[in-house]
Formats: C-alpha cells, sequence, structure tokens
C-alpha cells in the first residue's frame, strides 16, 4: 500500500475481526470475507498478501485439531499437488493485473460461492472417481486461488461432496486452506508482492483475526448456525456482484 494511513489500519483490522469471527462461527470463510472487504480498498494482490499469516496460522490450528492426519494426507495429497500446480501456474495473474479483471474475478468466485452456499444441492463424488477427480480439483482451485486470492472454489464443494465424518471435514478443509495458503504466499512472493510491509501488516492482522475466532466460537453457542450461514452467503453474494460490476463502471 502507498501509506498505511489511519483508516487504511483500522479497514484491515475490523475486516480481520469479522473475517475471524465467520470462521469462528462456521469453520471458514477467513479468506473469503477478508478478500472480498479488502477489495473494496485496496489492489487483490495486496489483500491476498494481508491474509496470508492469519489464513496459515487459523488453518493450521484448524488442521492440528482434526483426529486423523495422516490417513487424510495419505488420501488427498494428490489434490493438494494439483493446488500447488494451479498456483504456480497462474501466480503472476493476481501480482501483475492492473486493469480490474482481478477484482472482477474475484467478485464472480464469491458469487459462485454463495449461489452453492445458499442452495440445497449435495454433491457426491461416485465411487472411483476420487484418484482422477482429486488431481482435477486441486489444479482448478489453484488457479482460481492465482487469479482471486480465494481458495474456496471448488475445492470446498468437493470435500464435502466426499462424505467425510464432520470432524474429518473440518480438517480436510483444514489442510486444503494451509497448502493453498502456502501456495499462494510463494507465487506473491515470487512476483514481490508478499514482502516488506505487508508481510508486517499480515502479521499484525492475525491479533485481530485471532480475537475475532475466539468471539466466533463464543457465538456458535448462542446464534442459530443455519440463519448465520444464511445471512453470510446473502451478504457475500451482494458483495461479490458489487466487485464483479464495479471495472465495468
Amino acid at each position: 500500500m502507498p501509506s498505511h494511513s489511519l483508516p487504511i489500519i483500522a479497514a484491515v483490522a475490523l475486516t480481520f475481526l469479522l473475517a475471524g469471527g465467520v470462521k469462528g462461527m462456521i469453520g471458514l470463510g477467513l479468506p473469503t470475507v477478508a478478500m472480498g472487504l479488502l477489495g473494496l480498498v485496496m489492489p487483490p494482490a495486496e489483500a491476498a498478501s494481508l491474509l496470508i499469516v492469519p489464513s496459515f496460522v487459523t488453518n493450521v490450528w484448524q488442521l492440528a485439531s482434526g483426529p486423523g492426519f495422516g490417513p487424510l494426507l495419505e488420501r488427498l495429497w494428490p489434490m493438494m499437488a494439483g493446488v500447488c500446480l494451479g498456483t504456480w501456474v497462474g501466480a503472476g495473474f493476481l501480482a501483475s493485473d492492473a486493469s480490474g479483471v482481478a477484482t472482477m474475478a474475484l467478485g464472480i468466485a464469491l458469487v459462485l460461492y454463495a449461489i452453492l452456499g445458499l442452495s440445497s444441492a449435495r454433491l457426491r463424488v461416485p465411487a472411483g472417481s476420487e484418484r482422477w477427480m482429486g488431481p482435477l480439483v486441486g489444479l482448478a482451485t489453484g488457479l482460481v486461488t492465482a487469479a482471486t486470492g480465494v481458495f474456496v472454489i471448488p475445492a470446498v464443494p468437493y470435500l464435502q461432496a466426499l462424505a467425510l465424518e464432520r470432524e474429518e471435514l473440518v480438517q480436510a478443509l483444514g489442510l486444503s486452506f494451509t497448502v493453498s495458503t502456502v501456495a499462494l504466499a510463494a507465487g506473491l512472493a515470487q512476483h514481490g508482492v508478499f514482502a516488506g510491509a505487508l508481510v508486517g501488516m499480515s502479521l499484525l492482522a492475525l491479533l485481530p483475526s485471532l480475537a475475532g475466532m475466539l468471539l466466533g466460537q463464543w457465538l456458535r453457542l448462542r446464534v442459530r448456525q443455519d440463519t448465520f450461514r444464511r445471512c453470510f452467503f446473502l451478504g457475500l453474494l451482494a458483495l461479490g456482484a458489487h466487485l464483479a460490476l464495479r471495472p465495468l463502471f
């Protein structure tokens, strides 16, 4: 960012407090919310750089709390390899875009994610298809990550379609998000974006993120999750539509 003005710092702190709260409530959403809101006030590449440390720490926390990391990694490593490859292939797009295409792509990704979240569709991966679908889904997720800084499409719907147990699913999401965060950080650093002041800002953003997670976990016991999820995805739909249309005007 050209200057770390007080309004920008306040916007970053409030964004990560809210994003951490969403993750504490439903177990995902920190990068999605952070990218969506920060995309209103800064280029997507800078927003993506700020989420690196909060996303990595909170997702490692989520990954470590699951029941069995070894078997899960053995099952999902082809998908994770695809994520790394896709992010590496497209790493220069987010870092070099100055035309508003990345902002539009971010908006479209948020709209698609919101529509999936609001729909009642329940996908299932056919038996025997995981071997070839996993790498393809990982590759697609990596390309979307490289273009938008958001790594939920199509990884989240795919992992939900594997019929994992609840705790296994939470851990699988943590694994996918952790790998995506590391791959995105490497891509941004390779192109000189994740460096200098943005690294320091990303470290500072960890504090409101953790505070938001604790608040979200407290609220999870007091607010109906179905109501919260519906409001979350409706808000995400509106935000995504705004970002997708903004470069056109």
